[in-house]
């Protein structure tokens, strides 16, 4: 994409560079439509969908769905909502990810500690971290290998304790900007995992890999998956998400804690304190596509009407795409790269198109000005 073809959302920052994203032709992105859309959606009907759904599932005696968390502010609303407002009996799942936070570990912690069953799934260390790693090299995704872990181990856990109903969080092809074909359809299967959230790359990174049949079993779908055994869906789908509601909700019923200080890259502190590969991920994204963390987190700031677009164009240029240097030795201890090859990674996956790489320092030189 050429600079003249650059174009921002008018209503919020969002960019058009982000893959799947459409605009209106007044200008508004496919999420801000969305936004919008959701205003005339009749989410009592959907409650009721939501019920009947529930119903059909509700056990005595035993888990009757399986919600995965992270210890943040998204699952553990989920959690506490179907718990306590539907009266579900859930199973709440996590995949632990590599170079988990402090403030992380501490959150999952102290969810456990509200009043939830919780199981915790942690595959082979060296099979998570080649996937990582070729997930870098081949993706530009440092945490590839928990990607794939958090739908197949998820589902393989459900298969496991016979589970038939998992619930997910927000639908964030359609929340954050995308194709937004998927938001008036409940529920969805490894299929749309693989073309959207593991961005079409699985079956690459898995053959890159070879891993061994034992060290494939954690992220690899069950057979259950696919023949539609497992009814698998969105929260978001049902309710219309916010997710600053849902931080509230798990900071006075889950134990949430924010971070002391911002977020790297951007300017809030109560979201992605699980693992410090997620600034990395961050990162990449923006050296992919011109937009990191703080673009994402301001444009979710204005659909929910919390700060208007000149504010966010500030905190963008003050916050977007700064490198988690403090972090440096830690990466290419963990992926077993000298810093020369772990910068020539980064060079590769910077598009020229919008940035320079400097000969010295870790932050690409910008041909654009957000507008």
């Amino acid at each position: 994409m050429s600079l003249l073809d650059l174009k921002w959302c008018s209503d919020c920052v969002a960019m058009s560079t982000r893959p799947r994203l459409n605009f209106s032709e007044e200008g508004l992105c496919s999420a801000c439509q969305w936004s919008q859309a959701k205003k005339r959606v009749d989410w009592g009907s959907r409650e009721k969908e939501l019920m009947e759904l529930l119903d059909q599932h509700r056990s005595s005696g035993k888990f009757d769905v399986l919600v995965p968390v992270s210890g943040g502010k998204d699952g553990s609303y989920v959690a506490y909502q179907l718990k306590h407002k539907y009266g579900m009996n859930p199973l709440c799942v996590t995949v632990n990810p590599h170079l988990p936070l402090e403030i992380g570990i501490k959150n999952l912690r102290n969810f456990a500690e509200s009043g939830f069953d919780l199981v915790t799934c942690s595959p082979r260390y060296d099979a998570m971290r080649l996937l990582n790693t070729i997930g870098l090299e081949k993706k530009g995704f440092p945490y590839y290998g928990w990607l794939i872990a958090i739908h197949t181990a998820v589902l393989r856990l459900a298969e496991n304790f016979g589970i038939d109903l998992i619930f997910y969080g927000e639908d964030g092809e359609v929340e954050y900007g995308g194709d937004a074909s998927s938001a008036n359809i409940a529920v969805y299967g490894p299929e749309y995992m693989e073309k959207i959230y593991l961005e079409g790359g699985y079956d690459l990174v898995m053959r890159e890999a070879k891993l061994s049949e034992a060290d494939r079993f954690w992220f690899s779908f069950p057979k259950i998956a696919r023949d539609g055994s497992l009814k698998v869906t969105h929260w978001s789908y049902f309710e219309a998400w916010d997710s600053y509601r849902n931080y509230l909700v798990a900071k006075e019923h889950c134990g949430l804690e924010e971070g002391l200080v911002s977020g790297d890259g951007t300017f809030t502190n109560f979201a992605q304190n699980d693992q410090a590969l997620y600034a990395l991920h961050a990162f990449l994204m923006f050296l992919k596509y011109g937009f990191g963390r703080a673009n994402q987190d301001a444009c979710i700031e204005i659909r929910r009407g919390a700060m208007s677009r000149q504010q966010a164009l500030e905190l963008v240029r003050l916050y977007d795409g700064l490198f988690p240097i403090q972090n440096l030795d830690v990466y290419c201890d963990y992926y077993q790269l000298s810093p020369e090859q772990f910068r020539k990674i980064l060079c590769k996956w910077t598009n020229s198109d919008l940035f320079d790489w400097p000969d010295v320092g870790w932050e690409p030189i910008r041909k654009f000005e957000i507008s």
